[in-house]
């Protein structure tokens, strides 16, 4: 059993979600968003960064899934989005989670099947997947997807040590007993 927390960063608002990962079964617990107030980013990646924590707090997560930082053409807004994924990051090493990152195309293609999969479709796929009664806010489900790649990576993971595969250094990982 693993609990994952799945971050969405924004300066404005951040998306989290968490779900309990069984073997194959996805488990939906808990998402929303961090909504941070005033003109000055400083204080908002406190804000984000006290949001995470409180979270954790509750949540007690095992790991800690962010999309990786995406190039954009407006450079202040990467920047801005850059630092709110550090505050994010600082909560969860601060709290000894471990933070595993992945590319926008890999959560797509985890969720969806899809690496160029439209917003929309990967919020269904969280809908389905998690087997919610309505979509969550639009950050708030990419947290989820994000927290859903997680979950399906580790049990990738799993099924390749259980079926004595080699890991990608080529190094035998035995079996897990």
């Amino acid at each position: 059993m693993a609990i994952i927390l799945g971050i969405d960063p924004g300066s404005r608002v951040t998306g989290y979600g968490i779900v309990e990962s069984v073997g194959q079964k996805i488990k939906y617990l808990g998402s929303g968003c961090i909504r941070t107030s005033g003109d000055r980013l400083p204080p908002k990646l406190g804000q984000i960064y006290d949001g995470v924590r409180e979270i954790i707090t509750q949540f007690h997560p095992d790991y800690f899934a962010i999309e990786e930082v995406f190039l954009s053409k407006n450079a202040a807004s990467a920047l801005k989005l850059g630092q709110a994924r550090g505050a994010a990051i600082v909560a969860a090493v601060n709290c000894n989670i471990p933070v595993y990152e992945y590319s926008a195309r890999q959560i797509k293609q985890s969720v969806v099947g899809y690496g160029n999969a439209q917003k929309e479709q990967v919020q269904a796929m969280v809908v389905s997947i998690l087997k919610l009664n309505r979509c969550p806010m639009a950050d708030a489900a990419d947290a989820l997807a994000g927290a859903i790649c997680h979950a399906h990576a580790i049990t990738s993971l799993i099924g390749m040590e259980l079926g004595g595969l080699k890991n990608t250094r080529g190094m035998s990982k035995g079996r897990l007993y």
